[in-house]
């Protein structure tokens, strides 16, 4: 637990009037509300500091007075804002149109490429508006026609919660693979009747030694890492000259796996890339037949620049490491004379690596047609990252769009005083407006071509986000705001599009409103069991029928220890294990078995308690009736965390460690700690005796 908020530093003195004005019009907050009762001024400092990047010189005085006199006569005087927003129920067309002076004429190019007069009904899309004013001022707009809200699920459903690296079976090189997940929802749909599968972020990772094990921090957000694929499961493969240097790898492969599943190893992943690389080099010597290579072809072209940039950003780290701000300076700029020839020499591992996300893409896609072919109404749900790493692909290829020298984090709150810093560069909200918003729409739709849903982590991040200036603490940051109501519409958009469901991760502390505003676009929350308390009134477990029905409703999560750990009080003795309580050991045991008292009281009155007699079946019986009372609840979607079906005890991430704790390295394990392959999964009676329970609802 962190140390109490009164331990954070004294609030800042208010800021200059005008300094808050020009912070305001830039949609950069001057305070902040750690608690509905307390307000934190920003400090001067940060503000200046996160105006410097977004572009505005607040330096001095002077210079904010010339920089909000500048920004003051740029919105008297423009027609549009970059951005107009109009949602189908909203009436025949937008409002901020209805603003215009009178006689402006308006024509509009739709995103179908047709042009249309604003006063037609318009079809769903991005479109571009143009507005010629009678005293001759022009403006062009990016349009975003949006249904009113998500697609719902159908109907209600349970499912799996999984961090596939850890779901190793028999035939996985040393972790978790694409051929597993498929597997696992193949059987999941048709034997237990569960309606999805929810995975960890799958983006491609930053490739070093070692590499960041973290899902949270990716390369690239827009195309996945190779490292998932099952590489006997590509065609090309049976058909590869070297089948002796082939038969080499894979006994490496099993010896690797044997080291996590029978000897106690944590997951590697450099070792099984190392691994894989050499066997998909040497497929790559195998020529695509004219069906396959037209396939290629086709998923080159509609990837386009993006793919490139991708494909370029990892040949160029092959050769000069993962940091392309350590780069040649001609190299920093994926536009430049000097990137475009460092892309013709490196043409072959280019292409390696367009093939490579091309791979990805098709066994990701074949994992949820598995999915939906085992009858699950919704499938894989995959995870949306809330950012990527500085050095990244997406840092080099999108740099225009991220603001340098910001870090996103968390502000100080109750359970953290010195607030949180991420490491991962924001997005600038005004770049972001002025192309439409296209580098965050052209990346839903690259996550909706195989997700049946898209739970998306820190979804307030659509709202605002803490900005922290690099080299300074996270409790120096301020909020900046984004156009929320075009992230929601591209959203809706891209969603419906693909027929997908998404689920928005609002744990902890959420600015008012939002929720509200979610859930009247059809985004489903995240309910935890333990969080759901009666906070506004007495404090106790709030009961089944007071939950939210438009939830994904759980036990736990990645980060937080798995449902036997907290019903023992054994997550309490790992923290004190690595020294990261700041009470008393036996206060923090007295308080997490009071808290699981109360909840296990609750379950008893409700009778969804057994009458188990040993101590094994009542620690089942516990977690069976945990999941009898997540069906009590209205939520639309209860996911069970599969390692919850064995009695896991380790959490996949420990928060607030780094490398006290193997986080993001460990395979799914029993009660005793002994990994479980996929395979005895599926067998485990006590599994099947938990997923049981789920079908009764």
């Amino acid at each position: 637990m962190a140390e109490p908020l009164d331990a954070a530093p004294p609030d800042a003195a208010p800021l200059d009037e005008e300094l808050s004005r020009l912070a305001d019009l830039h949609g950069v907050a001057t305070s902040y509300s750690p608690s509905p009762d307390r307000t934190v001024a920003a400090s001067a400092e940060a503000v200046v500091a996160v105006l410097a990047a977004l572009g505005v010189d607040a330096a001095t005085p002077e210079a904010t007075a010339a920089a909000l006199a500048e920004r003051e006569r740029e919105l008297r005087e423009r027609l549009l804002p970059p951005t107009l927003v109009h949602w189908t129920d909203a009436g025949a067309r937008p409002a901020a149109l209805d603003a215009l002076p009178a006689g402006t004429g308006l024509r509009v190019e739709t995103e179908q490429g047709e042009t249309r007069d604003a006063a037609d009904e318009l079809p769903t899309g991005v479109h571009r508006v143009r507005a010629t004013a009678p005293d001759g001022r022009t403006a062009e707009a990016h349009l975003i026609v949006a249904p009113p809200r998500l697609p719902a699920p159908a109907g209600r459903s349970f499912g799996l919660l999984v961090q596939l690296y850890s779901l190793l079976s028999t035939r996985s090189w040393g972790m978790g693979d694409l051929g597993d997940l498929a597997e696992l929802a193949a059987w999941a749909g048709r034997t237990a009747g569960a309606g999805f599968v929810q995975v960890n972020p799958l983006h491609a990772a930053v490739p070093g030694a070692p590499t960041d094990p973290s899902p949270y921090r990716p390369s690239s957000r827009r195309f996945p890492d190779p490292v998932h694929l099952r590489v006997e499961d590509i065609p090309e493969y049976a058909y590869a000259e070297d089948q002796e240097h082939l038969r080499a790898v894979l006994e490496r492969a099993a010896r690797l796996r044997a080291s996590v599943l029978d000897k106690g190893a944590l997951i590697d992943r450099d070792a099984v890339w190392e691994l894989k690389r050499q066997a998909l080099r040497a497929v790559r010597e195998v020529p695509l037949g004219p069906g396959r290579q037209a396939a290629y072809a086709a998923f080159r072209a509609e990837q386009g620049r993006a793919l490139e940039d991708h494909a370029t950003w990892y040949a160029l780290a092959e050769v000069h490491g993962s940091d392309w701000q350590a780069w040649p300076a001609g190299l920093r700029d994926p536009r430049s004379p000097e990137t475009a020839r460092a892309r013709a020499d490196l043409a072959d591992r280019v292409d390696f690596h367009s093939w490579l996300a091309w791979l990805t893409d098709e066994q990701l896609t074949a994992a949820q047609r598995a999915a939906r072919e085992a009858g699950m109404p919704v499938g894989i749900v995959h995870d949306l990252a809330v950012g990527v790493h500085p050095g990244g692909a997406d840092a080099w290829a999108q740099q225009d769009h991220f603001a340098a020298g910001m870090s996103v984090g968390a502000p100080p709150d109750a359970f953290n005083a010195r607030g949180q810093d991420w490491g991962l560069p924001p997005w600038r909200p005004d770049r972001l407006a002025a192309s439409g918003h296209a580098p965050y729409r052209r990346l839903l739709r690259a996550l909706f071509r195989y997700a049946g849903a898209l739970r998306i982590d820190h979804v307030m991040g659509l709202f605002r986000l803490w900005w922290v200036p690099q080299g300074r603490p996270p409790t120096e940051g301020t909020y900046v705001r984004y156009d929320a109501d075009a992230m929601l519409a591209l959203l809706a958009l891209e969603a419906s599009r693909a027929g997908a469901v998404v689920i928005g991760e609002d744990l902890g502390t959420v600015e008012p409103g939002v929720r509200e505003t979610l859930q009247r676009r059809g985004v489903l929350g995240t309910s935890v069991l333990w969080f759901e308390r009666d906070w506004e009134g007495d404090g106790r477990p709030l009961p089944p029928e007071s939950w939210r029905a438009d939830c994904l409703a759980t036990a736990t999560t990645h980060d937080l220890p798995p449902t036997a750990s907290r019903l023992t009080g054994e997550h309490v003795e790992l923290r004190d294990s690595l020294g990261l309580l700041t009470r008393p050991v036996a206060e923090e045991r007295a308080e997490a078995a009071a808290d699981s008292q109360e909840w296990l009281a609750v379950l008893g009155r409700l009778g969804l308690l057994g009458t188990a007699v040993l101590a094994e079946e009542a620690e089942e019986a516990e977690i069976q009736a945990v999941h009898r009372f997540l069906l009590r609840t209205p939520a639309r979607m209860i996911g069970v965390w599969l390692p919850d079906g064995v009695g896991d005890r380790r959490p996949q991430n420990l928060p607030g460690t780094w490398d006290q704790y193997p986080n993001w390295r460990l395979p799914i394990a029993d009660a005793e700690g002994r990994p479980v392959t996929l395979e005895e999964l599926t067998g485990s009676a006590r599994l099947r005796a938990l997923l049981a329970v789920l079908g009764e609802g």
